[in-house]
């Protein structure tokens, strides 16, 4: 069977956002055009190291234009506070992302492939350089200095929005206590 490709040269909206509590919340990439809606399913780590990379990309590519580059240096004052689109339909679960720059078009790329079946080749294999070549379903979404900012922005702040670390391992606080693995499992007693 062919692999899908859902492709969005301009979107309307671009986001990272979630379903469910703190704890419990499933991670979705999601873009919206006239034509199309589509979100992809993936893990709160890759979230987080997308939307650092996008603003490091951005920062190099300021540095290295002399901030001649059509590229903000914050995210602007907008912001897309708003809820997932509905309905969210799992298009697949990201195996892979991968980011770009379009010299040309002064574009942002980002292409998340579908996660191969464990235990398969698929699995390990590499994406290739163009999406349409690919075994696997591909989402790819091309943005603004500016949108790329933006959805930088909304997802660290998503991510960080979750249960606050423990100060003495990194593991989320849950609410009903923690075993914390540098304290050998004991608990504080309140």
């Amino acid at each position: 069977m062919a692999a899908q490709v859902f492709r969005f040269e301009s979107p309307d909206r671009f986001i990272a956002g979630t379903v469910g509590e703190p704890g419990d919340r499933t991670f979705f990439l999601q873009a919206r055009d006239d034509k199309q809606l589509a979100s992809v399913a993936l893990e709160k780590e890759q979230v987080a190291v997308l939307a650092d990379r996008v603003d490091a990309m951005l920062d190099e590519i300021l540095r290295r234009t002399d901030g001649q580059a059509p590229v903000p240096m914050t995210a602007p004052d907008t912001e897309d506070l708003d809820p997932l689109d509905q309905p969210i339909v799992e298009e697949f679960r990201v195996g892979t992302l991968t980011l770009a720059w379009d010299g040309e078009q002064e574009q942002v790329v980002i292409t998340a492939y579908a996660a191969g079946e464990p235990g398969t080749e698929e699995e390990d294999e590499e994406p290739p350089e163009n999406p349409e070549d690919s075994t696997r379903d591909v989402f790819v979404v091309r943005l603004t200095g500016a949108e790329a900012r933006a959805f930088a922005k909304r997802a660290q702040a998503l991510v960080a929005a979750g249960r606050p670390p423990c100060p003495l391992c990194g593991l989320a606080l849950e609410p009903q206590g923690h075993i914390c693995p540098r304290q050998n499992g004991y608990r504080r007693r309140d």
